[in-house]
């Protein structure tokens, strides 16, 4: 599902429709957030630098979920400005296998008790938690190709998927 928020007016998308649009880039990136339990968000403090911490990922039910523990500074990050960027943990060494991924958008808090309830009984959290929903803008995968080209995969909501090689 596409959306376009009041205060962006840029158009954001769940994760269904990610999938959808581009099932191949998709499936490379859920594999890439299963192979570590850890990932870093990065959000925008009060004056607007970046902070970055540790955080888990749930893809449950056509959306990417952020669960934080209460009042924790990266959910008061975006309560405040829900824009984030989530990075997969690369793993040990320098292989990088499946390469690098990235996700950008906004993330926004859930409130309604059915839904919150229903990550519960999925997930069992911690209480009392902090749940995000998110909405992507964009999705980024890095990877070598053949041990000769750079390869970045871009996607945008709306827009196909773009892949540019490098030498």
């Amino acid at each position: 599902m596409t959306r376009t928020t009041p205060t962006s007016g840029t158009a954001g998308t769940d994760w269904a429709a990610f999938v959808a649009a581009a099932p191949g880039l998709a499936r490379t990136v859920e594999e890439r957030f299963a192979a570590h339990r850890h990932h870093v968000l990065a959000t925008l403090r009060k004056d607007g630098s970046p902070r970055t911490s540790g955080l888990e990922v749930r893809f449950l039910a056509g959306e990417v979920w952020l669960g934080m523990m209460p009042d924790s500074v990266k959910a008061l990050d975006l309560l405040r400005d829900p824009r984030f960027a989530l990075q997969a943990n690369p793993g040990a060494g320098t292989d990088m296998g499946g390469g690098d991924v990235r996700i950008a958008g906004r993330a926004y808090e859930v409130v309604d008790a059915a839904v919150k309830g229903a990550y519960t009984q999925e997930v069992e959290p911690p209480e009392p938690f902090h749940l995000f929903r998110t909405e992507l803008t964009e999705v980024v995968r890095t990877h070598v190709e053949d041990d000769t080209h750079l390869v970045v995969e871009i996607w945008h909501p709306g827009e196909p998927l773009r892949t540019v090689r490098r030498r």
